[in-house]
């Protein structure tokens, strides 16, 4: 998974007036998180939100739905000012997918427009990583959770031939500053830390 080298709060500054949709989402996130939820209760009461946010797909600004031509776009639509969570647009081309990851944070991904395949993995030593399960298929509405309780180790891939597809993700943490790795076929682990693609 390449570096992005746009910075989390340069980005989210250059983006347009918050969508009402988006805005009402980001509050209910706050309020929850204000609660003190532990992680199981927060997802519980989050994925209910998120699925709302992606039933509608009139919302999102275009300078955060651009594909690129090389690799996937991940966009800041919101990044907390005391780093709790982020929500990201992410952006994919046909056939674009990311490498083996893992996150090291809660997260929620919600399907906003075409479809995402995503390929569990786990470990069952120190270098046998191997397919947790068979893929899982996102479809527009769905929202599935990731986090180190739950599993936190997976591939994505595009799952619409020749379209493109963006979804949202939610994760508990300022995801383009946080160091995680992504992972070789035995397992071996590659530091990284992503960035945010530029808002252009």
């Amino acid at each position: 998974m390449p570096e992005l080298e746009v910075e989390a709060r340069e980005a989210a500054s250059a983006k347009s007036a918050v969508p009402a949709p988006l805005a009402r989402f980001i509050d209910r996130t706050g309020d929850l998180l204000d609660q003190g939820l532990r992680e199981p209760e927060l997802l519980t009461s989050l994925r209910p939100l998120l699925a709302e946010l992606v039933a509608r797909d009139d919302w999102l600004p275009p300078t955060h739905a651009r594909p690129g031509a090389d690799r996937y776009r991940q966009y800041p639509l919101h990044v907390d000012p005391q780093g709790r969570f982020s929500i990201v647009s992410f952006v994919w081309g046909p056939g674009q997918a990311t490498p083996i990851h893992d996150h090291t944070v809660w997260g929620l991904i919600g399907m906003l427009r075409g479809a995402e395949d995503s390929q569990g993995y786990r470990f069952t030593g120190p270098h046998e990583l191997v397919p947790d399960g068979p893929p899982v298929r996102l479809s527009p509405g769905q929202v599935e959770a990731v986090s180190p309780r739950l599993g936190d180790i997976h591939r994505v891939h595009n799952a619409i031939e020749g379209q493109v597809s963006i979804s949202i993700h939610v994760y508990g943490a300022d995801i383009g500053r946080i160091e995680r790795s992504t992972y070789d076929a035995d397992g071996t682990p590659h530091r990284f830390v992503s960035g945010y693609s530029a808002l252009t």
